[in-house]
């Protein structure tokens, strides 16, 4: 029998944290196991399989490491040591993240240990172009800071609906931002990329659905700055998150990577809400991510405007017909071939073309789509009660708010662009995800994305009883991340750095 590629092998066990533990003494191991090394041969088939990924664990000891090796160069300065889970039953190798050391800090060790950490899903460390990325899950993030804990409670689902719709969402920035003038991004931990944060958004849905992440049948992946030219980022989001039914090593779910630019992610929300609907198709449940560390070159450079706006982060929307929090009532698409936004293969930043990116790109397709989407459903803005357009730049989304007739309150909701920056493929989920995060039941949202190439996709939300329900599940919303206390500012240099990444 062949073996497994060694990186396989690595990322099997160390991506979601797998570990055993022995039906009759509980001794438990942080690795796969038959058998338990106290109980013996009497202990086959009694072993129960663990994994740590929603776990809250303890940084016992640690220390500084101020000269990495080769692999760990990007780093610069971080710090290293042993994190205990279930009482000090199991102890594992431990990088604490989000960590900026530059040189000449002082670390205060003591004041680390003791304290309680979360396991984050980042890249081990650097390699070459031409090598599979390493990731992991042995990175962690001090869980009374940033990203605090939250429990992943399974929930029966109880209340079919009628139409198909949102069942659960979550949003995910980085902790670090740039700030200039009165605009903040959101900034990538050098760890950090579009595959990560896809899968801190699906983590995050997962704990505000309530569902068993085996019942998701289907997961989209949207990105436009997919870390591979050829390799899918779906197949590692839906092994991370341990979609699908589980058959020894391989999941039983399809999992697609989806490229429209910005409009990415939305675009699969037709299709992941028609799923659903359909008896035939065996999926009850259909997860849809946008995420994107979006590109742009470096200021001076053709194409530098971009660098200005672009921003990290995603978020994770899950679509079924059981405790649904928004039914999807209606949508309307809408495309044409405009070059105003394009990357050349080979190419490593973005071209846009111009003032051509306003009009006839941006404003012709959101336009478009909204006000055919209203005319369909025989609405007009104010029978709506909130707006949700992609945020390119703070002045985009405003001017088409106004021309639709939405009013302030409508839309002012939905826009972070001036917090994290435009996210790309995540953009619009992320105006949408701060939506609901303060909406009422029974509330229309009509959300009205825009990807260049170039095409809009809006949808009609109508919210349940059930928000409120869920609501009561979230830590680690919009609002939270937008306001932390912990958030952390860099300047242009180091903005520029993190961005590269590993």
């Amino acid at each position: 029998m062949s073996s497994e590629p060694i990186e396989r092998r690595v990322s099997y066990l160390g991506d979601r944290l797998k570990a055993s533990r022995c039906q009759t003494c509980s001794k438990e191991y942080f690795e796969v196991r038959d058998y338990c090394s106290n109980c013996g041969r009497k202990s086959y088939g009694k072993m129960d399989s663990i994994d740590l990924f929603y776990d809250k664990g303890k940084l016992e000891v640690c220390t500084y490491v101020n000269e990495p090796t080769n692999k760990f160069m990007k780093l610069s300065s971080y710090v290293y040591g042993i994190v205990s889970f279930h009482d000090s039953k199991i102890r594992v190798p431990a990088r604490l993240t989000d960590q900026l050391i530059c040189d000449g800090d002082d670390v205060d060790l003591a004041s680390l240990e003791g304290r309680e950490v979360i396991p984050r899903f980042r890249r081990r460390y650097s390699v070459g172009k031409s090598e599979v990325l390493p990731t992991i899950s042995l990175a962690f993030t001090l869980a009374d800071e940033y990203y605090p804990h939250q429990e992943y409670t399974v929930v029966q689902p109880n209340k079919e609906s009628e139409l198909p719709g949102i069942v659960g969402y979550g949003a995910y920035v980085s902790r670090f931002r740039i700030k200039e003038g009165g605009l903040e991004r959101a900034v990538p931990f050098i760890d950090e990329d579009a595959v990560t944060a896809s899968v801190e958004a699906g983590k995050l849905a997962l704990i505000h659905s309530g569902l068993d992440s085996t019942w998701v049948g289907k997961v989209y992946v949207g990105s436009e700055s997919n870390p591979y030219a050829v390799k899918p980022i779906a197949s590692k989001v839906a092994q991370v998150l341990q979609l699908g039914e589980e058959d020894g090593d391989v999941q039983g779910v399809d999992a697609v990577d989806t490229e429209f630019a910005c409009k990415a992610g939305t675009s699969m929300f037709k299709d992941a809400a028609s799923l659903v609907s359909y008896p035939r198709s065996g999926i009850n449940y259909a997860m849809v991510i946008g995420a994107d560390n979006s590109q742009a070159a470096p200021r001076g450079c053709p194409g530098g405007e971009l660098d200005a706006f672009v921003g990290y982060g995603g978020a994770s929307f899950i679509f079924g017909k059981h405790d649904v929090i928004a039914e999807v009532e209606g949508w309307y698409s809408c495309t044409s071939d405009t070059p105003d936004f394009w990357r050349r293969d080979g190419e490593q930043y973005p071209m846009h073309g111009g003032r051509f990116t306003g009009d006839p790109a941006y404003f012709k397709h959101v336009r478009k789509s909204a006000t055919k989407l209203m005319e369909k459903m025989d609405v007009k803005a104010a029978d709506l009660n909130y707006f949700v357009p992609h945020q390119p730049n703070p002045q985009f989304p405003v001017r088409i708010a106004k021309e639709l007739g939405f009013k302030d309150e409508q839309y002012l909701p939905a826009l972070q662009i001036n917090k994290f920056g435009n996210t790309y493929s995540g953009c619009v989920l992320v105006g949408l995800a701060a939506v609901l995060d303060v909406a009422k039941p029974d509330e229309r949202i009509l959300v009205a994305s825009y990807g260049s190439g170039a095409g809009s996709d809006a949808y009609m939300l109508r919210t349940t009883s059930q928000l409120l329900d869920k609501r009561k599940r979230q830590k680690i919303n919009v609002k939270f991340q937008a306001d932390n206390p912990f958030t952390e500012y860099v300047d242009y240099t180091t903005y520029r750095r993190l961005k590269l990444g590993m």
